[in-house]
């Protein structure tokens, strides 16, 4: 008879990326045998570790996630996995490659809201048997925050750090501290042996609830649904209407200057009032990663407003994007999708 008093094992799910990749004479491509290969390298790490992390089931998808190629299907994809398994497990860790994964984590931040326990992202810059390679201590640090119960969000862990998943991005193509949180303060990080985590900046939970996840079919919007556009200097109205006067178009994410600045044409503001008029979703965020977009501290950024694009605050690109993507898939009057974009939904804002 099972022992109700013995903690529930983590799920350690693993969908793919350079973590468990291996070298071939063409270069590095994804290696099987991951459940085995994953507990020799956790072995070698320095003494003592192995014996104090917590026990955990390891799930490798069917189909693994090239990182790069992810597609909104694929978040779809990883929730439902979670959804259907989070309760029988403590905590849940994501080894994901590192193209996309603050993509993956965002996304995974709005359909499993108010999550109650942890969701725990890393993954790896070298692969597991790789001389040197961050892999397996990613691994060790995200088991550790999984297992620790005051953690009720999806974060990553990586490079010795915590960051709340919707305020992470991806900063550096090779460096082992290869993400960053710009506007927003860590969850936690590795001290010694120690995971510590901050549970003054996590989540604030006036109550228990059970946990409200929204799991709508992000596929439709998979073929161009929501389009990222970033200003350049001498950007066209005709190079923005090709973007926003395609009929397949549902949403846009607009990336301006400063604290929301865009040139001082008036055809490239009738495009974005058209598309807005159309229903489309627009909203603008900085191309600046610190700092927030404020659009009326200029009369270069004022059109925005006037042109019904929403000011997306100090989002990450990333979280913005994910959230038109996760509000466009639901059933919602176009005032409640703008309503909630503005709303703080998972701290992303």
């Amino acid at each position: 008879m099972p022992d109700s008093r013995r903690p529930r094992p983590l799920l350690v799910i693993y969908t793919g990326g350079t973590l468990g990749m291996q070298e071939t004479p063409r270069g590095l491509a994804p290696g099987g045998n991951i459940e085995a290969r994953l507990a020799r390298a956790l072995k070698c790490l320095p003494g003592g570790t192995v014996a104090e992390l917590p026990a955990y089931e390891l799930l490798s998808l069917s189909n693994p996630i090239d990182s790069s190629a992810a597609t909104p299907a694929d978040w779809s994809r990883l929730a439902a996995v979670i959804a259907a398994r989070y309760r029988d497990h403590a905590g849940i860790v994501v080894l994901h490659g590192t193209d996309t994964l603050a993509w993956s984590a965002a996304s995974l931040a709005y359909q499993l809201q108010g999550i109650d326990r942890p969701v725990v992202f890393t993954g790896a810059m070298q692969p597991l048997e790789a001389p040197n390679s961050d892999a397996a201590g990613n691994v060790a640090l995200a088991l550790r925050f999984a297992a620790n119960p005051a953690l009720q969000e999806v974060a990553i862990a990586f490079g010795g750090r915590l960051l709340r998943g919707v305020r992470a991005r991806k900063s550096h193509t090779c460096d082992a501290i290869a993400f960053e949180s710009p506007n927003a303060p860590l969850l936690g990080e590795q001290i010694a042996d120690t995971a510590r985590h901050y549970p003054e900046h996590g989540l604030a939970r006036e109550e228990e609830i059970a946990p409200r996840f929204e799991l709508p079919d992000y596929a439709p919007l998979g073929d161009g649904g929501v389009a990222r556009i970033a200003l350049w200097p001498g950007i066209s109205p005709r190079q923005l209407a090709a973007w926003l006067n395609d009929p397949r178009l549902k949403g846009a994410l607009l990336e301006v200057w400063g604290a929301g600045n865009l040139p001082d044409d008036s055809a490239l503001l009738e495009q974005l009032t058209r598309a807005s008029a159309d229903g489309k979703l627009i909203a603008a965020i900085s191309q600046c990663p610190h700092g927030t977009v404020r659009p009326g501290d200029y009369a270069a950024g004022q059109g925005l407003t006037d042109a019904g694009v929403l000011a997306g605050g100090a989002m990450t690109p990333e979280a913005a994007l994910t959230k038109l993507v996760h509000l466009l898939a639901q059933p919602l009057e176009d005032t409640e999708r703008r309503r909630r974009f503005l709303a703080p939904l998972v701290g992303e804002r």
